[in-house]
């Protein structure tokens, strides 16, 4: 039994080395950057349990590994965002950097702005291992972690830290969530707001990931006006009157009469919001063609959710009247994807899940297709784009 534990170490050990050594590889010895990771490193990092090769990308971030972007943002993808000025609209998704370490890395492949968490006010380990599984067919994850954070006071003590750093300007937002055990659920977001809203540059309410138990529940009429009263009025008592953008993370699972109901809580005063996150991971199986991880409870990111992130986006914009801006999240692995969700009336977009499978110089991919696509379009700039062609992706 004992030698039988050994060898499996050793080939953990071995397997990360090879994942490692591909990687860096990778960056240091083959021009072609983008197409040698495609072809060689990512299937090579694929071989790693999912969250090993997470986290092997989150360490390849936080020590800066990978070189600096050298691509140039055309002019017609920058854009404002909420008073900040953004070169390309082309965000990370929390989940990935979920305890701001790899802020700056993450920066230097070229995203606009970079979203760290879910952040929750004590360290927690999150769900049991293994929480993370491949659907390689359908270019998706399925996941369960459960907010596993280092807490508030580690990601603050970071978050400062990256911000000392010179020439440091990016944007970077706060992703809230609650202790899976907490008592009072509404305090551990109002903590958050607390917490971060000196330093973060937005603040989202996280109510919608479906890996809590009880959280999605939040997002019921009532819940949800309790809990955004007190976020704001926490909000109002900021020092030096810092207004910070509170944004709301929304789930893909919820009926029409529920995003009616969301509507009408936000457009209150004292429960409003300043933007929308559409959307968080489903818990639909729908049509996937990977049938090996389908069973797992989680929730599925990727390519399927591709289609009802692009739907519910073109559905808030119409309920709000286009007034408040939205982030695009889910299925994003080109430029014409996020040109679909822009014109379906989000402002920014997420990626996260087609990292996995493309490698990090997606980013760049993305946003050239996407400038080609604006120009293509007839249109001056990103925000001309959005919401064009909104009613033409509503539910038929």
């Amino acid at each position: 039994m004992e030698n039988a534990k050994k060898f499996s170490r050793m080939r953990s050990l071995g397997i990360v080395t090879v994942g490692a050594s591909a990687l860096l590889m990778g960056i240091t010895a083959y021009n072609n950057k983008d197409r040698f990771f495609r072809t060689f490193v990512m299937p090579v990092v694929r071989l790693l349990p999912a969250e090993a090769s997470h986290n092997l990308a989150v360490l390849a971030c936080k020590y800066r590994v990978y070189p600096v972007s050298d691509y140039q943002d055309d002019v017609n993808l920058n854009t404002h965002f909420f008073g900040r000025l953004l070169s390309n609209p082309i965000g990370i998704a929390a989940g990935f950097d979920k305890n701001a370490e790899a802020i700056a890395g993450l920066k230097d492949l070229g995203f606009g702005f970079v979203e760290v968490g879910t952040v929750t006010p004590n360290a927690q380990e999150g769900n049991p291992k293994p929480r993370v599984f491949r659907l390689s067919e359908d270019k998706a994850i399925v996941n369960r972690y459960g907010f596993n954070s280092d807490g508030h006071q580690a990601v603050l003590k970071r978050l400062s830290e990256t911000r000392k750093q010179e020439n440091f300007n990016a944007v970077v937002g706060v992703n809230l969530g609650r202790n899976r055990d907490t008592m009072t659920p509404v305090s551990d977001y109002v903590q958050g707001v607390k917490v971060f809203g000196p330093v973060a540059d937005y603040l989202v309410i996280n109510v919608s990931s479906p890996n809590t138990k009880g959280l999605r529940d939040m997002q019921s009429k009532a819940k949800l006006a309790e809990l955004l009263e007190q976020v704001n009025e926490a909000r109002s008592g900021l020092e030096k009157n810092r207004n910070v953008p509170i944004l709301l993370k929304l789930s893909p699972d919820l009926e029409v009469s529920d995003l009616n109901d969301i509507v009408a809580v936000i457009k209150r005063k004292k429960s409003r919001v300043d933007g929308l996150i559409v959307s968080n991971t489903t818990v639909s199986r729908d049509n996937l063609q990977d049938t090996n991880w389908t069973a797992e409870a989680g929730g599925l990111s990727g390519e399927p959710l591709k289609a009802r992130s692009t739907e519910m986006i073109a559905q808030m914009y119409q309920l709000t009247n286009g007034k408040i801006p939205i982030i695009g999240v889910g299925g994003i692995s080109s430029g014409q994807d996020a040109y679909q969700k822009i014109e379906a009336g989000a402002s920014y977009v997420q990626i996260y899940t087609a990292l996995v499978y493309e490698g990090p110089y997606l980013v760049e991919q993305i946003k050239d297709e996407l400038s080609k696509l604006i120009t293509e379009g007839g249109h001056s700039n990103v925000q001309a784009v959005v919401g064009t062609k909104s009613k033409s992706y509503l539910p038929k």
